[in-house]
């Protein structure tokens, strides 16, 4: 037996391990690397914040201004301020400057579908 079939544990499935070692071998070889699958970790816990996803609920629906996102999810706006900042990091919030007013909208199409996804799956629970 190899290292590699050891490592797998295909030591112990008897007659099936050649149909179990190619499976291993197909999915690792699609398996993205270690750094993106971390750095698709890091986008869910941002995800993982109520207080974030009211925010990107609201900016789901329109562009606003903190005062605005602050009214809507009755907070104030030093706290929604640093959730935004925390989103705008992580690129999920994007922001867009008239004057001296700043606006924020989602990042781009794929928030708001990461998002919507998310939302169906929890309504079928």
């Amino acid at each position: 037996m190899s290292d590699t079939d050891n490592k797998t544990g295909l030591d112990e499935v008897g007659e099936s391990a050649d149909f179990h070692a190619a499976t291993v071998e197909r999915v690792k070889a699609a398996m993205p690397d270690d750094d993106l699958l971390t750095d698709i970790a890091e986008l869910f816990k941002v995800f993982g914040d109520s207080t974030r996803t009211r925010i990107l609920a609201a900016l789901s629906e329109s562009e606003m201004c903190v005062c605005c996102i602050s009214a809507i999810l009755d907070m104030s706006v030093s706290a929604v301020s640093h959730q935004l900042r925390i989103l705008r990091q992580s690129k999920l919030v994007k922001t867009r400057r008239e004057g001296k007013e700043i606006y924020y909208s989602l990042d781009d199409a794929h928030i708001g579908e990461i998002f919507e996804t998310a939302l169906e799956h929890v309504k079928e629970l």
